[in-house]
């Protein structure tokens, strides 16, 4: 709780289970809009960007949005919570698995 945190970005802080905690749930909220988008219509990772970043992306922000775009599908894929398909455009799109 004492340990003083340097960040690679950002201002130093104290607390680091505290931040650690907050990251975690961040992350699980992420992949439950995720889920939510995918139950609605298959997704793409490009068609996810508004789902997880709320907010318009340069280009830059948005080669690495796409990055965690696909951590948070392959994520999800890999756990068997969505199903994997190429549709005829030759992009993967994604969509929950039928109940």
């Amino acid at each position: 709780a004492e340990v003083l945190v340097l960040p690679s970005h950002g201002r130093p802080f104290v607390g680091l289970h505290t931040r650690v905690g907050q990251l975690v749930a961040h992350h699980d909220e992420r992949l439950a809009d995720v889920l939510v988008a995918c139950a609605e219509a298959p997704q793409s990772a490009a068609d996810l960007l508004m789902v997880l970043f709320k907010r318009p992306l340069d280009l830059h922000q948005t080669t690495f949005a796409i990055g965690e775009s696909i951590a948070h599908l392959h994520a999800l894929w890999h756990a068997g919570r969505l199903r994997r398909e190429r549709d005829a455009h030759g992009v993967y799109r994604f969509a929950t698995l039928a109940r």
